[in-house]
Formats: C-alpha cells, sequence, structure tokens
C-alpha cells in the first residue's frame, strides 16, 4: 500500500497551519490525539473554519454582497461535494478534508447539513426553535459525527456501543455550539445582528433566561460525559480536555450576571487551562458535575477558550 502522495502531504499541512493559527485551545486539546487521528481532526477542523470565513470572516472584509458570499459559499460546497466523489481538490485545505472523508467513510449526508448551516449566518435572521435545531444539527452536531468517524477508523465496536458513541458526539458538538452562542451573545448581536438562542432579546437578557439556556447545555454536557469512556485510547484523552475546557467556560458562565453576558466576553485563563491539560493528559475523565457551584467568572483580559 502506497503512501500519500506528495500533493496529500502538502494538502494535510495546510490544513493542520489553518486550524493551529485559527484555536489555541483546539492545538492544546490536539495534542493529546494520536498523530493519526491528529491529522483528520485538523483536516475536519480545517474546511470548517475554511466556510466560516466565507460567511464571516475576509469575505466579508473585502465588502463582498451576501450575495456574492453565497455564491462563494455554494462554490465551496460544490468543490466538497466533487471532492467527495473523485477524491481531489484543487482547493487543498478541501482536498485534506476529503482525505479523511473517505477514508473514515463519511460524506454527503454530514457536508450537506453543515452547508445549509453555514449558509443560514450569511442573512441575519432570528430563530424558531425548529430553524434553531437544524441550524445546531448542521453547524455543531455533524461535526462532533465527522471527528467520532475518525476517532473509530480501525476500531470494532458493538452496534449499542456505536449507538451511545454518534449520541454523545451530537450532544457534545451541541453543548459547544451553545456555549459558544451564550458567550458571544454581545459580539454575535451588536456585530452580526445575530439573536441564535429562540426567543432571546440580548438587550433584555434575563437571569432565568440565562439559567435556562445553561441548563440545557448541563444536559448535553452529561449525555456527552457518560460517552467518553467508550471512545478509543488515541482519542479519548483530548475529547475528554475538550470537554473538561468548556465545562470550565459554563460554569464561568454560569457565575457571571445575565447583564455582563449581554455586554462582555467571558474566558477560561491561561492556568486553569493547563491544569485541565494536566489532567486529561494523565487519564483523568472528567466527573459528575455540581451545577449548583459557581467558579470566578473571567472577563476580556484573559486568554480565551
Amino acid at each position: 500500500m502506497t503512501g500519500p502522495s506528495l500533493y496529500d502531504q502538502v494538502a494535510m499541512e495546510t490544513a493542520s497551519v489553518v486550524i493551529r493559527r485559527y484555536s489555541t485551545s483546539f492545538g492544546l486539546a490536539s495534542r493529546l490525539l494520536a498523530p493519526a487521528v491528529r491529522q483528520d481532526i485538523e483536516n475536519i477542523y480545517a474546511l470548517v473554519r475554511l466556510a466560516d470565513e466565507v460567511v464571516d470572516g475576509v469575505a466579508a472584509s473585502a465588502e463582498l454582497s451576501t450575495v456574492e458570499i453565497t455564491e462563494r459559499l455554494d462554490a465551496l460546497e460544490r468543490e466538497t461535494c466533487s471532492a467527495l466523489l473523485c477524491g481531489y481538490s484543487t482547493n487543498l485545505v478541501v482536498h485534506a478534508f476529503v482525505l479523511t472523508a473517505r477514508r473514515t467513510g463519511f460524506g454527503d449526508e454530514l457536508t450537506t447539513p453543515f452547508f445549509r448551516s453555514m449558509r443560514a449566518d450569511i442573512s441575519a435572521s432570528r430563530h424558531t426553535p425548529e430553524s434553531f435545531a437544524d441550524y445546531v444539527y448542521g453547524s455543531a452536531e455533524v461535526v462532533g459525527l465527522m471527528c467520532l468517524a475518525a476517532f473509530l477508523r480501525g476500531e470494532r465496536v458493538t452496534p449499542a456501543e456505536h449507538a451511545v458513541l454518534v449520541d454523545g458526539g451530537r450532544h457534545l458538538g451541541a453543548a459547544f455550539q451553545k456555549i459558544n452562542f451564550l458567550r458571544d451573545l454581545a459580539a454575535d448581536f451588536g456585530a452580526l445582528g445575530r439573536s441564535y438562542f429562540p426567543g432571546i432579546d440580548v438587550t433584555t437578557f434575563t437571569e432565568a433566561e440565562k439559567i435556562r439556556i445553561i441548563a440545557d447545555i448541563d444536559d448535553d454536557l452529561r449525555i456527552a460525559r457518560a460517552s467518553l469512556p467508550g471512545l478509543p485510547t488515541s482519542s479519548r484523552r483530548a475529547v475528554a480536555l475538550a470537554q473538561s475546557l468548556f465545562e470550565e467556560l459554563t460554569d464561568r458562565l454560569r457565575a457571571t450576571p445575565a447583564a455582563v453576558l449581554a455586554t462582555s466576553r467571558i474566558r477560561v485563563p491561561n492556568p486553569v487551562k493547563a491544569r485541565l491539560a494536566l489532567a486529561a493528559a494523565v487519564g483523568r475523565l472528567p466527573r459528575e458535575r455540581n451545577t449548583t457551584t459557581t467558579a470566578p467568572a473571567a472577563t476580556e483580559g484573559d486568554t480565551t477558550t
């Protein structure tokens, strides 16, 4: 069996650079993955980041209209779908993503809902409960399922074990997305005109509304935590660290008044990250949490999760 071509190697190196430059927390957790798994996860997240840049990043900075941004995103989806079929793309990030998709066994059943959610971000909108559930599935849960496919490549699991891991992966992705929405409440509304949570008006955001959102996040994290022991050792520590980081952030959001969340961005300080990383590195899994306790909130001056 031949190894990757030079083009494949360059594509994967490109994906690695993209994601490491964009996310310090991702780099922290990914170091706990086995090398082969790490590359697949980097390939997945690089395409996620590229699509996000089309919707929210350099395309908007270049003053492209919403019609032009939609055209760029549509073109990226077409290129991804075409490459999934033939195994090649002239776009290095897409090519790296397709290498992972084809060797781990997922396809447009996951990329189609992903691009649908990305497309929903092009026009500022308010979500209904139904559109919010669809958006979270496409923007986050399917990414969890892509990662799970990479985690399980070459592993043997029973149908029952697989079902638990799929449920955990979806809920972990959903939790991450909802936590980010809550943390970025002020920025999403102020800079982008978005209000993701159904029925929430950022200008009158209440403590009761915050508690309700966090209770939903706690449920997602609880289901995801229960699935951690079933993950292969090649990925378990990294996922445990990612879960721990976001559980810590959730506790800090819980401790922050709703009025502050509507104007500020809460962060996890570097020393706390280091402590959680050490615990994950020695194989310690997150424990069941007392969701009534609070942690000191870190604000804009600290390093972000």
